[in-house]
């Protein structure tokens, strides 16, 4: 979600890309990583009501598991997200996105735990997906792939654990749709989840963010390249409109704040304005370039899938509207973390989490980080976050009786 001000213009870049593979398909396609197979006997059972089979699930581990398989951390990604949490990305050539927590001595240390981050089902790196091809077909999925939600996800990475041969995961954290994730292991395997770390996110996806979701989601389908779906077929990609999906997006991550401090009114490599529609100021040119980097590492398809499982997650929703309930009796230890200047998930939903679990009488704490970086800060240097999440994790280790 990150990205540096840009001094190209990416129009024949873009242009360019639409007319090329993806890194990130090949990357679909052919996993650098380790990959899970579930043949057609281990079906993966959908919310929408259909057995999905065969499937694969990306992943990647750091870290060693002990002997009596205590110590294993699960990392869920986010929307935009990988498997790639503390390794290069093959993609993008990048640095994990959590390389600064995930590590040796860091606060997810794996000198000390056995850490898994998987690619999520209906994603676009490795799992199956969109971009993988239907078995029935030869063809890419494309919108025949039945609609994936957070729980699937969550059903699906309880496969992996139970293929890695764990039975209770230490912890289990996310932040963002991560986050979702994290809270419905909770709700759907309490059993086995000793401590859970939610960051910067919610119980169910609000009516704002849904507004911005459908947005973006109307920018890729209305690019003629997006071809209902099917642009694969047509030797085409909607880079445009993915383009601009992942610009709008790319707003609700930052703060007001953030956006003054950063760019302000600034021009872009000029003196005086263009009295035009080239990219005047800094921000623009900086949206512009997140949009055209972007288009390189992600299905556009993907895209619609994973923002439509974040729109229809709410854990309240089977448990007659209680959030409470959901909860009732789990001894799952939680720690929950917002950001003050975060209005994609403000720091009120995230308390909603913590009085619907007071008032289920689980072990739970809370903690928000003063910054002015938005809902993004939970994937930057931010000290504070840092020493929450260690904190948090060495305590919940010293319940767990995990030796150093």
């Amino acid at each position: 979600m990150k990205g540096e001000v840009s001094t190209v213009r990416p129009t024949a870049d873009i242009e360019r890309k639409s007319r090329t593979t993806s890194a990130g398909n090949r990357e679909a396609l052919e996993p650098s990583s380790p990959v899970a197979y579930f043949g057609p006997d281990e079906p993966l059972r959908l919310d929408a009501g259909i057995d999905l089979s065969p499937i694969q699930i990306a992943y990647n581990t750091y870290g060693e598991l002990n002997a009596d398989r205590s110590n294993a951390i699960l990392v869920c990604h986010a929307l935009t997200g990988d498997h790639y949490a503390a390794s290069q990305s093959p993609v993008t050539g990048k640095p994990g996105w959590w390389s600064s927590i995930i590590g040796p001595g860091k606060p997810i240390d794996t000198d000390r735990y056995f850490v898994i981050c998987s690619n999520v089902i209906g994603g676009c790196l490795g799992s199956t997906g969109p971009a993988s091809i239907d078995p029935e077909t030869g063809e890419p999925y494309g919108l025949t792939l039945p609609v994936i939600t957070i729980p699937d996800m969550v059903r699906a990475q309880a496969m992996l654990v139970d293929r890695l041969g764990i039975d209770t995961l230490f912890a289990v954290i996310g932040g963002s749709m991560g986050g979702m994730q994290v809270l419905q292991w909770t709700v759907s395997y309490p059993e086995r989840v000793f401590a859970a770390l939610p960051i910067a996110t919610g119980a169910r996806h609000s009516a704002q963010n849904i507004a911005f979701h459908e947005i973006g989601r109307q920018a890729v389908m209305a690019d003629p390249d997006w071809q209902a779906g099917r642009y694969f077929a047509h030797g085409k990609r909607p880079v445009k409109g993915l383009a601009v999906a992942r610009m709008t997006a790319h707003v609700t991550y930052l703060s007001e704040m953030a956006l003054h401090r950063k760019f302000g009114r600034n021009l872009q490599d000029r003196e005086r304005l263009g009295f035009g529609f080239e990219a005047d100021f800094q921000i623009e040119s900086y949206l512009r370039h997140q949009g055209m980097t972007f288009v390189d590492r992600f299905d556009a398809n993907s895209y619609l899938y994973m923002t439509r499982a974040m729109d229809y997650f709410d854990i309240a929703a089977d448990f007659d509207g209680s959030l409470a309930k959901a909860f009732q009796g789990s001894k799952t230890r939680f720690c929950l973390v917002s950001f003050s200047s975060d209005w994609l998930f403000p720091t009120e939903e995230n308390r909603a989490v913590v009085h619907a679990l007071n008032a289920a009488a689980a072990s739970v704490s809370f903690v928000e980080i003063e910054t002015d970086r938005g809902h993004d800060a939970f994937l930057l240097e931010e000290p504070n976050f840092f020493a929450a999440i260690d904190g948090f994790v060495s305590s919940a280790a010293r319940a767990r009786g995990l030796s150093r």
